[in-house]
């Protein structure tokens, strides 16, 4: 992240804006241990001029991964202050232009900075780091029967149809500010942050299985339907670039266990976590509640009729 921005705009900002205690307090409302003064053995006598604690501090964060963060809390700072204090904070909107000139954007509804998917489109938006914890929506999609697909097909006529779903995928996900994390033979694993992500990750999957809905009638070259399996769920995620922890985490495992015990062919179910947040003309295609077999988990769902013509 350190090539990416011109941090002087920042280190002036803070300068002319706020005293040395003040930067450190909100430093530690990124990085909570954090303290400048013991990090580089300041004596609580010696004073630290606001231009060292602001070059240190806006260093720290750049190195740590967490620079984005620590401005988006700026950003903060200035609409609604802090603790009724009000924050004036001169040469902030040239800190904004210069991350947006890197090649990032940001998210009013979320107040997050992530990449220009014009010009990169990345597993972590460019910006999440190890551990960092955030809440999202997962979507899970399996391919029914994938293992007598590839058997009773040409693998040419497979691996297009195929490289057509994952483009229907990566297209429904992408556009609305998801990540297409893993795309396995028979599935996939899809996640959302940002804007009004649990609704946007439900119009993915419904955009997705209506997209199939067309290519059966359509454009299938296979002796059979592809059909669907899709499960979203949300709830708290630490990220991790590491496949393997993630699919040790609670919210990944909820999510395909909810794929794999509650979707059936063609359909996409929604946890009941995760439809308690939108609104009703949204829940009125779905089915009423529903309970997982063998579990406690609730459910509601969508179904899509098929079929080749």
């Amino acid at each position: 992240m350190s090539s990416k921005f011109s941090t002087r705009f920042c280190r002036k900002c803070l300068a002319l804006s706020m005293a040395p205690e003040d930067i450190n307090r909100f430093a530690k409302m990124i990085l909570p241990d954090y303290d400048l003064y013991k990090k580089y053995g300041f004596s609580k006598g010696r004073p630290v001029g606001v231009h060292e604690a602001a070059d240190r501090i806006v260093g720290d964060m750049l190195q740590s991964g967490y620079y984005l963060d620590f401005v988006e809390l700026l950003v903060k700072l200035e609409a609604k202050g802090y603790m009724g204090r009000k924050y004036a904070l001169r040469g902030l909107d040239d800190v904004i232009n210069d991350i947006l000139q890197a090649g990032y954007e940001y998210d009013e509804t979320t107040g997050l900075f992530f990449e220009d998917q014009d010009q990169r489109v990345t597993r972590n938006w460019g910006r999440l780091v190890e551990g960092d914890e955030r809440l999202m929506a997962v979507l899970r999609l399996d391919i029914v029967g994938n293992s007598a697909i590839v058997k009773n097909n040409p693998r040419q006529q497979v691996d297009k149809t195929y490289t057509h779903l994952r483009k229907i995928v990566d297209n429904a996900v992408v556009s609305r500010l998801g990540r297409l994390w893993t795309w396995e033979g028979d599935g996939a694993l899809a996640v959302f942050m940002l804007g009004d992500y649990s609704r946007m990750s439900i119009f993915a999957a419904m955009e997705i299985l209506d997209a199939m809905f067309l290519f059966n009638k359509m454009d299938n070259p296979l002796d059979s339907e592809i059909k669907l399996r899709i499960a979203v769920h949300s709830g708290s995620f630490i990220y991790s670039s590491n496949d393997t922890k993630i699919s040790k985490t609670d919210i990944i495992k909820k999510t395909i266990e909810l794929e794999s015990k509650a979707a059936t062919p063609n359909s996409l179910v929604i946890s009941e976590s995760l439809a308690m947040s939108q609104d009703q003309a949204l829940l009125d295609i779905f089915s009423s509640i529903k309970t997982v077999s063998g579990a406690t988990d609730k459910y509601r769902a969508y179904h899509v009729v098929m079929g080749k013509s």
